[in-house]
């Protein structure tokens, strides 16, 4: 079941549990993905950022489109932080459902003028927009892109931020990084700023870089709001970790001796998240329409 994020995360909002968006980047990934999801009855986000896009190429969505169209649960296709408008309108022309635009870097007035266009544009083809205030920290280059300062996001703008521009989803910057913290940096969470966020406005919050972060902080995340949860290296790192043990075989040449495994040391990390995120069983919550306001 396809749907958009908006609708998704939606259900997600009025009963306090989080979405994974897992990054997909192979046929490989998609497969893990959605075996995982239907294997807990999550929902869930297959993210595809710009560089992996550029790898996969634009026709690699029409398998991800067909997989979600047969799931047993809901799926919604989106594209992780688009940073312009010709990116935004390649992912709505080849069938995303869902778009981030990332303006986070520019001055609030100019990210607001930005996110607006946006959403305009996708909201007239039943498209849901992703926006972000404040930034994300990195932690090496095999992880996305990222700022070398986080900065964290302002309660008072979100309010002029989600008023101005009618974005259906918000990221915020709470303490995350993208990628695998390595071993002399510790994470940790501002949980009482993502508080303060979530009792000024009532749209999903989104918490990017959340692989390698503590459980119990990011438990603690989605008591606090947090309905979508971004998680790209920590299943990348489960499949090309086994790949290589794999791989030790020298005689080893057809993808069904090599990718199988790797696909299940993937899904343990999906399965882990999805029970953490407290999205287990929950894909039962849109067949059956029980929806209520908060």
């Amino acid at each position: 079941m396809l749907l958009n994020m908006k609708d998704l995360l939606a259900v997600a909002h009025a009963n306090y549990f989080a979405v994974p968006a897992f990054n997909i980047s192979s046929n490989m990934l998609l497969r893990g993905a959605i075996e995982a999801s239907e294997e807990k009855q999550s929902p869930v986000i297959l993210a595809i950022h710009p560089d992996e896009l550029s790898f996969v190429r634009p026709s690699f969505v029409a398998a991800a489109v067909a997989e979600a169209n047969k799931a047993s649960v809901p799926v919604c296709i989106h594209l992780d932080h688009g940073s312009s408008l010709g990116q935004i309108m390649e992912a709505i022309q080849c069938g995303f459902t869902s778009v981030m635009i990332d303006a986070s870097l520019f001055p609030l007035e100019q990210n607001i003028e930005i996110s607006k266009q946006i959403v305009a544009l996708a909201h007239s083809v039943n498209v849901s927009v992703e926006g972000e205030l404040g930034t994300i920290g990195t932690t090496g280059p095999e992880a996305e892109a990222g700022s070398d300062v986080i900065i964290y996001t302002d309660p008072d703008d979100v309010v002029t931020f989600v008023e101005a521009t009618g974005v259906d989803t918000l990221a915020v910057a709470i303490g995350t990084s993208h990628g695998i913290y390595p071993k002399d940096r510790k994470p940790e969470l501002k949980l009482d700023l993502l508080k303060e966020i979530a009792s000024r406005v009532n749209i999903p919050l989104v918490l990017h870089g959340g692989s390698a972060n503590p459980d119990d902080e990011i438990a603690a995340a989605v008591k606090l709001g947090i309905n979508k949860i971004n998680i790209s290296s920590d299943i990348k790192d489960a499949f090309y970790q086994k790949c290589r043990e794999v791989l030790a075989d020298p005689h080893l040449r057809e993808p069904n001796s090599i990718y199988p495994p790797c696909i299940e040391a993937m899904k343990k990390v999906c399965h882990h998240k999805i029970d953490l995120f407290n999205a287990t069983g929950k894909a039962a919550l849109y067949q059956y329409g029980s929806v209520e306001a908060r």
